[in-house]
């Protein structure tokens, strides 16, 4: 079952946790899924991986897909099951639109996913402009979380001892 979040009714059903790793994110945005009905009873039992997916442009129209998203098929659902890995429409205001595909065309920028999940009853997905690290930036990035943990570790042993 996925995870009660906080106290907004939001209900995490999966993360992207190597996104803030690989990629250095500029903005984010929140989206709808236009999900078919066995996707949405898969989802709330949590079955759902965004880690290898991407948002990328339908065509030539001012449309948005998540691509490479693996919702796992319901076993119930008998004939009216689903593919996996579909492409699904996102549903986003047209200035959002413009502003993702503006992002994108820029070299070295991408859109991905951050984490899908249920706000009021609808799937939502939170999806961020971002840009890709190179290896110098990831091991800094390492760095500072080893030397965080360190002083944690210090911290509290200090406060033991006293």
């Amino acid at each position: 079952m996925p995870k009660k979040n906080d106290s907004n009714g939001i209900n995490i059903i999966s993360k992207n946790r190597r996104a803030f790793f690989d990629y250095e994110v500029l903005d984010t945005f929140e989206a709808g899924i236009s999900l078919q009905g066995s996707e949405v009873k898969s989802l709330r039992l949590g079955r759902c991986s965004i880690g290898e997916s991407y948002i990328d442009r339908i065509g030539s129209a001012l449309e948005l897909e998540l691509v490479n998203s693996s919702i796992v098929e319901y076993v119930y659902a008998n004939q009216f099951g689903h593919e996996e890995r579909r492409k699904r429409k996102l549903l986003l205001h047209k200035k959002e639109i413009l502003q993702i595909i503006q992002g994108i065309s820029r070299k070295g920028y991408t859109c991905i996913p951050l984490k899908m999940y249920f706000k009021g009853g609808r799937a939502k997905i939170e999806i961020a402009l971002a840009r890709g690290k190179n290896d110098v930036d990831k091991r800094q990035d390492i760095k500072e979380r080893d030397w965080r943990r360190e002083q944690a570790k210090v911290i509290k042993d200090y406060n033991i001892k006293t």
